[in-house]
């Protein structure tokens, strides 16, 4: 499923949650992040038992099956890992270039 349409969900998901609930979540988190999505599906799915509000149960359905739509993604390494690394890239020295060939030297105006 598209990113967008699982935006759609979880704004959705967001504002059922809000008004029958009082919870306020994070939508683009829920959108981007598996493990938040999927506690927000069982938070929303037990309070659509406790509360008798099917239309939660619907949309926790909606959010989960686009969340199985989608292929899980690689793992994204943390900002400070990638920052650390190419830092200690650019602190390595290149490797010395060879020297420039030396320029001819004039003596008396002859060549």
């Amino acid at each position: 499923m598209s990113d967008p349409d699982k935006l759609a969900i979880a704004a959705h998901l967001h504002v059922l949650l809000r008004r029958k609930t009082g919870r306020v979540t994070d939508t683009e988190w829920m959108a981007a992040n598996a493990e938040y999505a999927q506690e927000v599906v069982r938070f929303a799915r037990q309070r659509a038992r406790e509360d008798n509000a099917p239309e939660l149960a619907e949309w926790a359905d909606r959010l989960e099956h686009a969340l199985l739509a989608t292929p899980a993604a690689a793992p994204r390494r943390p900002l400070l890992d990638a920052a650390a690394q190419a830092v200690r890239q650019r602190a390595t020295p290149a490797p010395p270039s060879p020297p420039a060939p030396e320029a001819p030297r004039y003596v008396g105006g002859i060549r």
